[in-house]
């Protein structure tokens, strides 16, 4: 049952953390839309978890963890799903949600073209080592935070973060993006 009471306190130990927690669910799950519900149904469960989120010493790395947990589920979920739905943003090929057109006078529409070079790159890599690249060189996780929020071993995120960049590098060279 909700209260003011609990309400002051789940804001006060979950605000600091919300520009975080929406990166890394917009980074999970590359669109707008599904990085948005991510979110929201993080924090739906941790609303429910606040007894044992106020006994945490640092709720950052939990609520990372939960977040996590959370797409690894709903991935599972969507595995086994007969019908997968496309929306608009996969039929224009624009998986860059927000991102100006190449019209946009602040930005360089070359810059552009390789962000989204980039974006399709690393669509192309599997989920463990696509979430391992955008944790640790996009977001700037330390190791030990991976795996933490992953519960995969330093060793193993290491390999994926090796093998994951020699694949980007591949994928770059070969459509021009890397020389």
């Amino acid at each position: 049952m909700s209260s003011p009471e609990n309400n002051q306190t789940f804001e006060r130990l979950v605000r600091p953390h919300f520009d975080r927690l929406y990166r890394l669910a917009w980074r999970l799950t590359g669109s707008k839309a599904e990085a948005e519900d991510l979110f929201q149904d993080l924090l739906i469960k941790a609303y429910g978890k606040l007894d044992e989120l106020v006994d945490l010493r640092e709720p950052g790395s939990w609520l990372c963890r939960v977040m996590y947990n959370l797409f690894i589920d709903e991935r599972r979920r969507f595995a086994r799903r007969r019908l997968h739905l496309v929306d608009e943003g996969e039929l224009s090929g624009d998986g860059l949600a927000g991102l100006p057109g190449p019209d946009d006078t602040d930005y360089d529409s070359q810059r552009i073209e390789k962000i989204k070079r980039l974006d399709a790159a690393l669509r192309q890599l599997s989920d463990e080592h696509r979430i391992v690249v955008l944790l640790h060189d996009t977001e700037g996780y330390k190791m030990t935070e991976i795996q933490e929020l992953t519960g995969v071993p330093v060793g193993t995120i290491k390999s994926r973060l090796h093998r994951a960049r020699s694949r980007l590098r591949a994928i770059l060279r070969a459509d021009g993006t890397l020389l």
